[in-house]
């Protein structure tokens, strides 16, 4: 769904990339700075109930995940250690996004549904990238399920976001 603004977010994304490439900044440093953000922002507001801002500062680390890219592809310097790079943390910066949740769902005592929920979401948001793989490493085609990472963290976020207003 989300992939549709793929050229919005490069145009975007490319006076920032320019820059920081002109500045001698890596994307490889942007796609670890980013994931330091998200694990940081997740696993330190997210268990103590500050949802609102947890939700709103993951966003904005979660948004270098596309700048990394823009700046790989602008310095031509994209290639299979990048996207490598990319892939595993996205895998911790999820982790961390849901054991955020699980931790502050636990912590709250009653919430049981959402503790289940949010490591039910850790463990599948793992399987799918792993599947796909296998399935690619195996020469098969493996398409785009129902939903893409953009589009799992934004509904996760959103609705982070609206809990941390006090919605139910």
């Amino acid at each position: 769904m989300l992939n549709r603004l793929r050229s919005f977010m490069t145009a975007l994304w490319t006076p920032l990339a320019d820059l920081l490439i002109r500045r001698g900044v890596s994307p490889d440093a942007v796609t670890i700075t980013g994931t330091v953000g998200v694990v940081v922002m997740a696993l330190w507001l997210l268990p103590t109930g500050h949802l609102l801002a947890g939700a709103l500062l993951i966003a904005v680390f979660t948004l270098t995940d596309s700048l990394d890219g823009v700046m790989a592809r602008r310095a031509g310097r994209s290639g299979p250690w990048g996207a490598f790079l990319d892939s595993t943390l996205d895998r911790f910066a999820d982790a961390a996004i849901f054991s955020g949740l699980v931790l502050w769902s636990i912590g709250r005592g009653d919430d049981r549904p959402t503790a289940i929920l949010a490591l039910a979401c850790l463990v599948l948001g793992s399987v799918v990238p792993y599947a796909r793989a296998r399935a690619e490493g195996l020469g098969m085609t493996a398409a785009i399920g129902i939903a893409e990472r953009a589009d799992r963290l934004v509904l996760v976020l959103v609705g982070t976001f609206l809990v941390g207003l006090g919605l139910p």
